[in-house]
């Protein structure tokens, strides 16, 4: 059975990307960011297209690509636009697919909803945890409000282990945890497929 896998993050600019290839790989899983505010000549969709090896994956288009690289609830308003939930509607496939969203789950799509308002009520949420001052209260706050909302939650940590971070967000979320995405110097295909085949048995 096809599986639907959103992957957000505690945070901005903790590796959500990176991990969305990984999963694309791991599953040879379609690819889709419902919402992109800015960097629309190099987009998400883009860079997973360029890191992956499998040549069975389908990109889907982006329902909302705006301009600005601003919450999209602002980068809306700055493009005459209002992002609406209901047009947000996951592609239809057979295959498994990977929808990436924009920063963490309460970022502001519109004026009254959030990126959690377009997760789907099946998917199972990979939340990808990356260490800083305050990311263990942000890991654990976006776990405990996804657990109130009834869903299926995993987590991928990105960057180089940082133990005592990693152990205390384990006890107390009681989360699965898909693995580790370490500091690595250089992106490639290559290392999207090393990371790939150690992810696949934990998904």
């Amino acid at each position: 059975m096809s599986k639907s896998i959103f992957v957000t993050g505690i945070s901005t600019e903790v590796g959500k990307t990176l991990v969305s290839a990984i999963l694309v790989e791991a599953l040879k899983a379609d690819y889709w960011k419902p919402i992109q505010a800015g960097e629309l000549e190099l987009t998400d969709g883009d860079k997973v297209k360029s890191l992956i090896s499998n040549t069975i994956s389908t990109f889907h288009p982006i329902t909302y690509a705006l301009n600005t690289p601003m919450s999209p609830h602002a980068a809306a308003d700055i493009d005459g636009v209002t992002v609406e939930v209901e047009k947000i509607i996951k592609p239809q496939t057979d295959n498994h697919i990977i929808i990436e969203g924009a920063g963490g789950i309460l970022v502001p799509i519109n004026h009254q909803q959030t990126i959690l308002d377009i997760i789907p009520k099946e998917a199972l949420v990979v939340v990808v945890s990356r260490h800083y001052l305050g990311s263990i209260n942000h890991t654990l706050m976006t776990v405990q409000l996804l657990k109130q909302k009834g869903f299926d939650i995993a987590l991928v940590f990105s960057g180089n282990e940082h133990k005592t971070t990693e152990d205390i967000i384990k006890k107390m979320s009681g989360v699965k945890v898909i693995g580790r995405v370490e500091e690595e110097s250089k992106i490639d295909k290559s290392v999207v497929k090393k990371y790939a085949d150690l992810f696949k048995e934990n998904l």
